[in-house]
């Protein structure tokens, strides 16, 4: 009751930032709402010595730009304690199959749900600039930087909720540390063999998408597989 109550909170507070038109106001907002979500997480742990089994579910992202929805998908779900891989096209889209516990699933859910959105929006409102060689790698460079942004951002709002934690004294250091392998060896029984993969960027536009993602909200919840929102096609 006390987690739904902490999501409730978050949500009230993205709602205010999806409003608001003063970018003060929106930046306020969501560092609000990012520290309750990391908070929600520590929250959420069990116990020390509490089993559960971690849980898994593949999103699907479709095109346009389907690999860049992916790796946001990935990013925000990694800074939130899960373990994306990206196992290529399928299903009209590319497939991300997430593995975590229930409630990190669940804010990857919340979070990615959102940032996609605000990707869209922010992407629909993008005109290169007169000397960007190619538009489409610029806002492909866009995309990049805004989900590097989120990522770091996230990243960030999780260190200091778990160093909270650690400086309280509750053990949770432990209990993230054995999550976290409880999480790497699901992953290992369904896929022994993991290849990494890092994106290249011949574009200019990744500091104006890393500006971009500074300023989104991290509102609606529920991150539906099918129709995680549409981004604007790569042309001129």
């Amino acid at each position: 009751m006390r987690e739904q109550r902490t999501l409730d909170r978050v949500r009230k507070l993205l709602a205010k930032a999806e409003r608001t038109d003063n970018e003060h106001e929106r930046a306020t907002f969501m560092a609000a709402a990012s520290a309750l979500m990391a908070r929600h997480g520590i929250e959420a742990l069990p116990p020390a010595g509490a089993r559960q089994v971690p849980g898994d579910r593949v999103v699907t992202l479709p095109g346009p730009w389907a690999r860049e929805k992916a790796r946001l998908v990935s990013l925000v779900a990694q800074a939130v304690r899960c373990r994306p891989l990206l196992i290529g096209r399928g299903d009209g889209g590319q497939r991300v199959h997430l593995f975590g516990f229930a409630a990190d699933l669940e804010r990857a859910d919340v979070l990615a749900t959102s940032l996609l959105l605000q990707m869209a929006s922010g992407l629909a409102r993008v005109r290169p600039p007169a000397d960007a060689v190619s538009p489409r790698a610029y806002r492909r460079s866009w995309l990049l930087g805004f989900t590097d942004e989120v990522y770091r951002l996230l990243c960030a709002a999780e260190s200091r909720a778990e160093d909270g934690a650690a400086a309280a004294g509750t053990g949770t250091a432990l209990v993230l540390a054995d999550r976290r392998a409880e999480v790497e060896r699901a992953v290992a029984a369904r896929y022994p063999r993991v290849r990494m993969s890092v994106p290249r960027t011949s574009g200019t536009g990744y500091g104006d998408g890393a500006a971009a993602a500074r300023r989104a909200d991290l509102g609606r919840p529920g991150m539906t597989p099918a129709a995680p929102g549409e981004l604007p096609p790569g042309g001129p």
